[in-house]
């Protein structure tokens, strides 16, 4: 599926990056914004990152991936900056109210 990946290799070290890899995939397949558009915001996301110093422990492409889309959705007016911290602040709550080993249920956005 994946050019430089044996089949054994795991592609996602947590369930979000592939969430995060599927959403910008999905979002870009029906219009919403071009590829190459998405490819940009990514490379801006990660040369950012190397220009002001920041450690790449080998975990961070994803991070970058996340913050690419979030980009890409606030420069096309897809989502508004009001609504990303509604729902990033929605999720910390229901985060923290969780008790370890469940899922994290978030009532649904509107």
């Amino acid at each position: 599926m994946f050019p430089g990946k044996d089949e054994q290799q795991q592609v996602f070290a947590e369930p979000w990056e592939a969430h995060a890899f599927a959403i910008a995939v999905k979002l870009s397949e029906k219009g919403l914004f071009k590829w190459s558009d998405w490819t940009n915001a990514l490379a801006e996301e990660i040369k950012e990152a190397k220009d002001q110093g920041q450690p790449d422990f080998g975990n961070t492409y994803y991070q970058f991936w996340l913050s690419a889309l979030e980009t890409i959705l606030l420069e096309k007016n897809i989502l508004k900056k009001s609504d990303l911290k509604s729902m990033m602040e929605q999720w910390r709550r229901a985060y923290l109210s969780t008790p370890h080993g469940n899922p994290v249920k978030l009532v649904k956005y509107k």
